[in-house]
């Protein structure tokens, strides 16, 4: 027996990363999974990887940037499985480094459209669903780039810093009605996203890790335990919360 048998979980950007370890431990908890991202090929296969662990789980297609996807993602998801328990709305980009003097438009608002933008539609057409069934619990997914600032990402530090408000102040336009609201913030995570952001080089990775209070660099497993650890009845008086999975780098 399963935390989540009979519940049904939305990951967004489950592709990879996060996402796929997020995905990977609803399945394992019982919940029946919709895997979403623009990535058809990663998508697929973590499908595939929870239905042969003997989890169940569908792959479609979204970009969280846009209205329709959104939408009808979630209008799927209902149709297949028959309702919506959870959510883990963690689709995310990092964009393209520079100074603000040096960032383009277009990437700021590409940026903004899937970390903060996306976050918003998602919990927009996600609420309404559990609202039928009196309650249920979404995380978002911030960043520790949403607790403090770093310089050279400043429309990602600007989404991230968004999707902590937007989770705290739907938290409390929902506390109410029996769902719960709370936020991720990973901190170096061994991801697709750290991989670009070093380029391979080992002496980039060791900056990162002596950064690290813990000595090392996180895994997405244990930011998916965060996050279902969030969405289970164990967590049931936290709402509103940004919570620091990050080895201790805000704590500095």
């Amino acid at each position: 027996m399963g935390r989540f048998d009979g519940k049904v979980a939305i990951v967004t950007g489950a592709s990879s990363g996060i996402g796929r370890a997020t995905a990977l431990a609803f399945a394992r908890e019982g919940a029946r999974v919709v895997v979403a991202d623009v990535l058809v090929a990663g998508g697929d296969e973590t499908v595939r990887t929870i239905k042969k662990a003997g989890g169940q789980a569908i792959f479609i297609k979204t970009d969280v940037s846009r209205t329709t996807d959104v939408q009808a993602m979630v209008e799927r998801a209902v149709r297949k499985y028959g309702r919506l328990d959870y959510a883990f709305n963690n689709a995310g980009i990092e964009g393209t480094a520079a100074p603000i003097a040096d960032s383009s438009e277009e990437n700021f608002d590409r940026v903004i459209g899937i970390n903060l933008k996306g976050v918003w539609l998602c919990m927009k057409y996600e609420i309404p669903e559990m609202l039928k069934h009196k309650g249920g619990a979404i995380v978002n997914c911030s960043s520790i780039a949403g607790l403090v600032g770093f310089p050279g990402v400043t429309p990602y530090v600007a989404s991230k810093h968004g999707v902590v408000g937007l989770t705290k102040a739907a938290a409390l336009e929902y506390a109410k009605a029996g769902i719960r609201i709370n936020a991720v913030c990973p901190g170096v995570i061994r991801t697709p996203m750290i991989e670009r952001f070093t380029g391979g080089k080992a002496e980039a990775e060791a900056q990162l890790i002596a950064a690290e209070p813990v000595g090392r660099i996180g895994t997405p497993e244990e930011i998916a335990e965060a996050v279902v650890w969030l969405c289970s009845d164990a967590a049931s008086f936290v709402t509103g919360h940004p919570m620091a999975v990050d080895g201790g780098w805000v704590a500095q």
